[in-house]
């Protein structure tokens, strides 16, 4: 298929039921949820993945595999040209466990050279594949505008001033967002999922953020006035399906309905946890710890707004409260 030339205000909706979607990053978290549900909606779908070691798990998922690292620009042309598909969906990540808020930027350095290089590379592959839209995953939360209301939309601007640790990964995040909705030919979505949790999630049965609440090694830092929205990895999945089809060129939050401050969710999510309490840390101690950036989610983030993505996508999150997704859905 050629590309197609997109116009300001140009509305886009597919209404095919068997479309070549390409997944690259299949057997990352929100993949994990995503490639079935593609599947369920009547997509022919391929994951395109680093090794064989997730493979197994993708084809068992009834997807077909294709394999490249998203940096190396030569194996990403050939997979997606090999699988043709009509949309790509960029869920490339290589997050792990431990992030070191005093050296964030660190931490994400190749997830930032994935929003940024591997970004570039599945542009130009699908430029030569004839791909007709990309749906890109980004984020919203300590990147958000901060101070005034409590929750921000799309049209509010980024973080204008970054604590210095997360500079490049601010600078990486708005190259991606510029990028994939800049595009002239092919149709560019890009998804700001809000933090997620479920099963495979670091906010999951057996992950990072439940041991540390249940051992009480998580502190609610000054006074908890930062707010922070959330989002499952099934709700999350549910809003990128229909984003293969609907809704303009541009970008969309995918948040639940419930933004709460990290002085109300924290004790809550250590009560359905069954923990005690969480300890209280002034802000001057805890920034010796996690610097900054980690006092400033505590005290000053602002939530997401999801009423674009709602109305757009005609979509509601399942778990339309982190209350309820916390007790249910880990």
């Amino acid at each position: 298929m050629p590309p197609v030339e997109v116009s300001p205000g140009m509305k886009n909706e597919t209404t095919e039921d068997d479309m070549k979607v390409l997944v690259a990053g299949a057997t990352g978290g929100l993949g994990r949820s995503l490639v079935p549900k593609l599947i369920a909606a009547g997509h022919e779908v391929t994951g395109m993945i680093r090794s064989e070691s997730g493979a197994a798990g993708v084809r068992a998922q009834g997807a077909g595999v294709v394999f490249a690292d998203g940096l190396n620009a030569d194996a990403v042309k050939a997979a997606v040209v090999s699988v043709q598909p009509e949309v790509v969906v960029h869920q490339m990540t290589a997050l792990k466990a431990g992030i070191n808020f005093k050296k964030f930027d660190e931490s994400f350095a190749v997830t930032n050279r994935l929003r940024t290089e591997g970004t570039q590379n599945l542009l130009a592959a699908s430029h030569a594949a004839g791909v007709r839209r990309i749906v890109a995953q980004s984020y919203a939360g300590w990147n958000l505008q901060q101070g005034g209301s409590a929750t921000k939309t799309e049209d509010d601007p980024l973080i204008e001033n970054p604590i210095p640790a997360s500079r490049e990964t601010l600078s990486a995040i708005q190259k991606l967002e510029a990028d994939v909705t800049g595009d002239k030919t092919i149709e560019g979505l890009v998804l700001r999922y809000a933090s997620f949790y479920g099963p495979t999630g670091s906010i999951g049965k057996g992950g990072e953020m439940v041991g540390l609440v249940q051992k009480r090694r998580l502190p609610l830092v000054g006074d908890g006035a930062g707010i922070w929205s959330f989002i499952h990895y099934d709700d999350a999945a549910d809003a990128t399906v229909r984003a293969i089809t609907t809704g303009d060129p541009g970008i969309y939050q995918i948040a639940d309905d419930d933004p709460a401050s990290v002085a109300v969710w924290l004790p809550e999510f250590a009560r359905i946890l069954g923990a005690k309490p969480p300890r209280h840390l002034p802000a001057w101690l805890a920034k010796l710890a996690i610097g900054e950036l980690g006092v400033s989610a505590f005290t000053q983030q602002r939530g997401a707004d999801n009423a674009k993505a709602k109305d757009t996508f005609s979509w509601q999150p399942g778990y339309a409260s982190w209350r309820q997704g916390f007790r249910h859905g880990l």
